[in-house]
């Protein structure tokens, strides 16, 4: 069984990372419906801006719960396959982290 990790834009800018066992164009369709009330859900429209395929879901949901600790630089170098820039953004961010929130 195959389960892609995905990244979508929403229309307020921020990105929304996820997984799915279904077609991930069938899962950016339930995001673009509001299926569920969640992270999307106001912010819709999304759009899918990437993909990973994998075999095993422990490999797909590792690789989700890395992704969704990164920054936005970090996921925009994702996102652009600029896979060169991933080092030194980590080393940029952990130098210089942002001051906390309370909401991510």
């Amino acid at each position: 069984m195959q389960v892609t990790v995905y990244i979508v834009e929403c229309a307020d800018g921020s990105y929304y990372t996820g997984l799915t066992k279904q077609d991930v164009e069938a899962r950016v369709w339930e995001h673009n419906a509001g299926v569920y009330n969640g992270y999307t859900f106001k912010r819709r429209p999304v759009k899918l801006v990437f993909m990973e395929v994998y075999d095993r879901v422990d490999e797909a949901i590792a690789r989700e719960r890395q992704i969704k600790g990164w920054n936005r630089k970090k996921k925009q170098a994702l996102i652009c396959y600029a896979y060169e820039d991933l080092p030194e953004l980590s080393r940029n961010y952990s130098q210089h982290p942002r001051p906390s929130t309370g909401s991510g």
